[in-house]
C-alpha cells in the first residue's frame, strides 16, 4: 500500500520560463533528506497545463533519478483524452515511474460510465498501477464513492488522491474500500481527520517547503500520539489556508520563492499575487 507524505512536487522556472532543472535538482534531494514517502511531478503544482510532452517527460526522468527508487514516484499523466493518458503512462513507465496519478477527464464531463471506461482501459493499457486523482474543483466532475469501490474492487485502481473535500464522501471510501486499497489526502487541511479515520497519508503541497513537519504529522497521527499530531495540524493549519488564498501553486511557489528555493515565475495563465495577498502569505509565520 500507497503510505505517508507525498510531495507534489512544484515545477521551477528560469527567466526565461524554461526548466530550472538546478532549483528541481536540490527541491528533490530536500525531500529525500527530510523524509518524505513519496515524490509526486507534473501534477497540478507542478503547472503541468503549461508543459509539453518533452518537458514532463524530463520532469519525470529528473525526479526518478533523484528518487533512485528509495520512494515511489508517482508520475502525474492524466488527461480528458484517454488515449493521449495512456500512451503518456506508457512514457512515464519507461521512464522509471512507480505509479501514475489520473486526474478525471477535466471539460469533457463524462457518465459515470464513461468514466469507469476511463481509467479501466487506463489500467488495461497504460502498464503502471493508478493513483486515481478526485478533485471536482478542477475537473468540474466528481467521481463517486461508488465508482472508486468499484474501480478497487476490480482492481483498476490501488489508491485514491481524495480532494473533494467531502469527509462524508471519504469515510464512505474507507469503510467499504478493499483492505490494500490506499486513501490519501489531497488537501493538506484534511491529513489529520483522514489518516485518524484511518486512511494512508496526503499528497501535500505543503510539504514541498515542510516536508520534515508534515512527515512529523503522519508519523504522530500513525502512533495516535494525538496531542502531538494536533499541536503540528495547528502550528501549520495557517499556512495550509494561506496556500490557496490563490490558485495554487502561485503562493507555495511565492513562499518557497522568498525563501531561496525556486524563483518567482510561472507560465500564463498564472500569475504573481495581487500584492496585498502576497504580503499576508508572507507574513502567516510572523
Amino acid at each position: 500500500m500507497l503510505q505517508g507524505v507525498f510531495t507534489a512536487i512544484i515545477t521551477p522556472f528560469n527567466k526565461d520560463e524554461s526548466i530550472d532543472l538546478g532549483a528541481l535538482k536540490a527541491l528533490l534531494q530536500f525531500q529525500l533528506e527530510n523524509g518524505i514517502h513519496g515524490l509526486v511531478p507534473v501534477g497540478t503544482t507542478g503547472e503541468s497545463p503549461t508543459l509539453d510532452a518533452r518537458e514532463k517527460e524530463l520532469i519525470i526522468q529528473t525526479t526518478v533519478e533523484a528518487a533512485k527508487g528509495k520512494v515511489p514516484v508517482i508520475a502525474g499523466t492524466g488527461c480528458n483524452n484517454t488515449k493521449a493518458a495512456i500512451e503518456a503512462t506508457k512514457r512515464a513507465k519507461e521512464l522509471g515511474a512507480d505509479f501514475t496519478l489520473q486526474v478525471a477527464p477535466y471539460y469533457s464531463k463524462p457518465t459515470e460510465e464513461g468514466l469507469y471506461r476511463h481509467f479501466s482501459s487506463l489500467a488495461e493499457q497504460g502498464g503502471l498501477p493508478i493513483v486515481l486523482y478526485n478533485v471536482p474543483g478542477r475537473s468540474a466532475i466528481n467521481i463517486p464513492p461508488s465508482l472508486i469501490i468499484r474501480l478497487a474492487e476490480e482492481g483498476s485502481i490501488v489508491a485514491v488522491k481524495e480532494a473533494s473535500g467531502s469527509m462524508a464522501g471519504i469515510l464512505a471510501i474507507l469503510n467499504k474500500r478493499p483492505k490494500d486499497f490506499s486513501v490519501l489526502s489531497g488537501d493538506d487541511a484534511l491529513t489529520l481527520p483522514v489518516v485518524a479515520s484511518g486512511g494512508q497519508g496526503i499528497i501535500s503541497v505543503a510539504s514541498n517547503m515542510f516536508p520534515k513537519e508534515m512527515v512529523e504529522l503522519y508519523e504522530a497521527l500513525k502512533q495516535e500520539n494525538k496531542t502531538e499530531a494536533l499541536r503540528i495540524h495547528n502550528q501549520l493549519y495557517p499556512f495550509f489556508v494561506n496556500q490557496f488564498m490563490e490558485s495554487n501553486p502561485i503562493p507555495i511557489k511565492t513562499y518557497m520563492a522568498e525563501h531561496g528555493m525556486c524563483q518567482e515565475i510561472f507560465r500564463l495563465p498564472l500569475c504573481t499575487m495581487k500584492r496585498e495577498n502576497r504580503i499576508s502569505l508572507l507574513a502567516t509565520f510572523d
